[in-house]
């Protein structure tokens, strides 16, 4: 069988930085021992993928991601027959390609995915641990070494847009959130190479911009984000543009929240 092309296979060999925010890693680990599904909720930018990248090094196991987006289907991720060269052949998609090899697989943002994609998701997430290739005639026993993880934003989604309750209860749920100030302010040191102040600031920065959730902002500012504040910084961009560039104008395009945005920046620095 032919390889995915539309997954990033990885082995990772070296270690990634990961600052546990509680007892998640131990979760996660007996999770995968007993053969259980993984789904991650948290807002956007919060560490569910360094996470999982940690997790597949920790575990020793190779990882398969999928972004997953409107058009994802079923056969996306199952596989499709190809024409090459005046040949037929079988293309395993990332899923099927993950089950063979023992791989963790990791379905990121699983409710953008069409519908139908659940038909192929529910059997390897319950006792059956079955993966149907219907279009192969096959019925895959999944290994012990496979996972399947999924991750969403609860706060992003609609009523069209909801894990349904049929797919959630099939997995133990890791839930992810903004950090508290002290690591926050650790990792963004260690992550742009600013110095602890400078940290400290960004992160009460960050703190400002998330209580303007729900009053025009649909996320305030992520680790990530101020992340990125902080490169720009240790870069030498002002503080001022950094936060502005780096983090107002990826958060919203509207006038008054930018101003706001950037007054919030400006009194913290």
């Amino acid at each position: 069988m032919n390889t995915p092309t539309n997954a990033a296979d990885r082995i990772i060999d070296e270690e990634p930085y990961y600052e546990p925010h509680g007892n998640e890693v131990e979760i996660f680990a007996a999770a995968y021992r007993n053969q259980l599904p993984i789904l991650l909720k948290g807002p956007t930018g919060c560490g569910k993928t360094r996470f999982i990248h940690y997790m597949s090094w920790y575990l020793k196991r190779p990882l398969v991601t999928v972004a997953c987006h409107d058009d994802l289907t079923a056969a996306d991720l199952v596989g499709r027959y190809l024409v090459r060269g005046g040949e037929t052949e079988w293309l395993d998609g990332p899923l099927t390609y993950a089950v063979r090899h023992g791989a963790i697989c990791y379905l990121d943002e699983i409710v953008e995915a069409r519908k139908d994609t659940s038909v192929v998701i529910h059997p390897l997430c319950d006792d059956r641990r079955i993966l149907p290739v219907d279009k192969l005639g096959q019925l895959l026993r999944v290994p012990p070494e496979f996972s399947l993880v999924v991750s969403f934003n609860p706060g992003y989604q609609s009523v069209l847009k909801d894990l349904k309750q049929s797919t959630r209860q099939r997995f133990v749920a890791l839930e992810f959130g903004y950090l508290e100030p002290a690591l926050e302010q650790k990792i963004v040191t260690t992550e742009s190479g600013v110095d602890e102040d400078t940290a400290r600031r960004l992160v009460k920065f960050g703190e400002h911009t998330r209580n303007l959730k729900g009053s025009g902002l649909e996320e305030g500012a992520s680790t990530r984000l101020l992340v990125n504040a902080g490169k720009l910084i240790a870069c030498g961009i002002a503080p001022a543009i950094a936060c502005d560039t780096a983090v107002g104008h990826a958060l919203t395009d509207d006038p008054e929240l930018l101003h706001a945005v950037h007054e919030l920046a400006a009194a913290v620095f």
